[in-house]
């Protein structure tokens, strides 16, 4: 079973990374890009989980591990 773990930063969050993409890709000439956002996928195999199982084993490691919570909201998806 594989697991797709989407972090991005909350709205309000300042996103630097974003600012700065924004900023390369107006300075190559696509001006009406605006409000980029970083975000980062991380993708790994789980082996004999139930899909339940394997969600909910997987919102832990984002709590504990693979986002802040304070400032990084995530999506899992279970394929």
């Amino acid at each position: 079973m594989k697991a797709v773990v989407h972090v991005f930063l909350k709205p309000g969050v300042l996103d630097v990374q974003g600012k700065a993409v924004e900023g390369a890709l107006h300075g190559h000439g696509w001006t009406d890009v605006g409000n980029v956002r970083v975000g980062k996928v991380i993708e790994f195999e789980l082996r004999d989980e139930t899909a339940t199982a394997a969600r909910s084993r997987v919102e832990e490691m984002c709590v504990r591990l693979l986002a802040n919570p304070v400032i990084e909201g995530w999506r899992v998806e279970i394929v």
